[in-house]
């Protein structure tokens, strides 16, 4: 396969075009060809432009490359190579939604050849690659793995919003269905990613070991996250805690906060669906999800109680949230457990506005049903500095007090205005 696509008889196909997919088919297209394929027709035409939909990739990059952008599934019918790099969502339950990746491996069913490769990068639970995937492609295509095609898995590691550790500079780890095709795609992927590949011992260990990569965190976050209630209570800042902790060498540093993003507050549902499968029941990681999925709930409440407590109307109030995105210094919204803040204080007829310099309004909108305010508007009675966009993080304390009433609050989410020095002059609080 590797020497196919090397010497340009065969192409690469990524299927799935976006903060996964994208970045790994430009950084392919700089040696091989490469076919883009996505089911959305607009994003399509954003890349033939030049233009990332995601708003990650500069258009620099997309010059020089050996690639075409595609939603067209007869395109693809001339790969050998099919890197899967579909999103894996849970639904309202809570519970893995496979639907994106079975119709990428019915795609994939339509279009494969004799002694082709099938590459799934999409993160999911151990199994799911040759117990869920496989069996579409076969059942589709009349072929048989191991026989007439090859399967590996290379979990992706895209951070979006890290410029420091871009798809090449982070260590890959790659898995094949046998060793031939072990050596084909560690040998595929080796030639693009310069921090190097690392070989599991088989597909289902390359599974597991991204989902508890995310899964770990999220447990470790969600302890973090119950500390800071148990602080909140005695009086004391978590982040002074936590850096007086981190003074010991074997200590890990981990922050309270919001968990959302497409995996840390996703992934461990996916590996409890496994577990509950086999008849399991995770306590540890079951446990850690319901603390972080209660922190949006935990923040609104203690903003209603405030204003409870000064004896205002509830109705009448304005909060101010500020940021929108999952994380800091992107434009993605998905999974942003900001929409919980919002929706749990409009639950209590709270009036919100909502500002974020990276985050699309109609994105937004047609997700979750709310838009962003253009800027802040008059005086609020509360102001929750939700995410650490860059672009908050020098705002001088005069910036708040201008933007909030005599008696209001300031939720430092990310504890960016801890140090008194710095802080506004507004009634002030953080995890």
């Amino acid at each position: 396969m590797f020497d196919q696509v090397s010497s340009g008889q065969k192409s690469i196909c990524v299927i799935g075009l976006g903060y996964v997919g994208l970045p790994i088919a430009l950084e392919f297209a700089r040696k091989f060809r490469v076919v883009g394929f996505d089911i959305n027709q607009e994003r399509i035409e954003l890349m033939q432009k030049g233009i990332d939909p995601s708003k990650e990739i500069d258009a620099s990059e997309f010059e020089g490359r050996n690639i075409i952008f595609t939603a067209n599934p007869e395109v693809i019918k001339e790969c050998g190579v099919y890197i899967v790099a579909v999103p894996t969502p849970i639904n309202e339950s809570n519970e893995p939604e496979l639907k994106p990746l079975i119709g990428a491996s019915t795609a994939v069913g339509k279009a494969i050849s004799k002694g082709d490769y099938v590459i799934y990068e999409s993160t999911t639970y151990p199994g799911c690659t040759e117990e869920d995937c496989v069996p579409v492609i076969e059942q589709i295509s009349g072929l048989k793995m191991g026989v007439d095609f090859k399967v590996g898995y290379s979990p992706e590691r895209i951070n979006p919003g890290d410029k420091e550790r871009p798809l090449t500079k982070i260590l890959k780890i790659v898995s094949g269905s046998d060793e031939e095709a072990l050596q084909n795609v560690s040998k595929l992927y080796a030639s693009i990613i310069t921090a190097g590949v690392y070989e599991a011992a088989s597909i289902k260990v390359a599974e597991a070991a991204k989902i508890i990569e995310n899964t770990q965190r999220d447990v470790n976050i969600s302890l973090m996250n119950e500390l800071s209630m148990i602080f909140n209570k005695i009086g004391i800042n978590t982040y002074d805690v936590i850096d007086a902790a981190a003074t010991k060498w074997n200590f890990h540093r981990y922050q309270p906060g919001l968990v959302g993003g497409h995996c840390i507050g996703v992934d461990p549902y996916y590996l409890l669906h496994k577990a509950e499968a086999m008849g399991l029941h995770p306590r540890v990681i079951a446990a850690g999800r319901f603390t972080n999925d209660n922190m949006p709930a935990h923040i609104a409440q203690k903003a209603i109680k405030k204003l409870n407590a000064r004896g205002k109307v509830v109705k009448d109030c304005r909060i101010l949230i500020m940021g929108a995105t999952f994380k800091e210094n992107v434009a993605d919204i998905r999974n942003s457990k900001i929409v919980d803040v919002v929706n749990e204080l409009v639950s209590y007829s709270v009036n919100v506005d909502v500002v974020d310099p990276y985050a699309s309004s109609e994105e937004l909108k047609h997700e979750y049903g709310f838009g962003l305010a253009s800027e802040p508007c008059g005086q609020y009675d509360g102001i929750i500095l939700a995410v650490s966009h860059d672009q908050y993080k020098n705002l001088p304390a005069a910036w708040f007090e201008n933007h909030a009433t005599s008696d209001a609050f300031l939720f430092d989410i990310k504890a960016l205005f801890r140090k008194p020095e710095s802080r506004p002059a507004l009634d002030y609080w953080s995890l």
